[in-house]
């Protein structure tokens, strides 16, 4: 069963609803969680990240010089 994709206008994502709009592995996404590099809200069980902590995440990344 597949689930649909994120959308657009979502505030929060799931760990792997986030990464599948990184393009990241759902185990690096936890990884980069557990080491604070990416931030995440939790209520009870559930980690959420927010739309604004992805964009932070993305944005701050170094390119690589070629």
């Amino acid at each position: 069963m597949s689930t649909p994709p994120p959308t657009a206008d979502q505030l929060l994502y799931t760990p792997e609803e986030a990464a599948r709009v990184l393009r990241f592995g759902r185990s690096t996404v936890y990884e980069l969680m557990a080491e604070g590099t990416l931030t995440y809200v939790k209520r009870g069980r559930s980690r959420r990240i927010r739309r604004s902590d992805l964009e932070a995440y993305v944005n701050a990344l170094e390119p690589v010089a070629a």
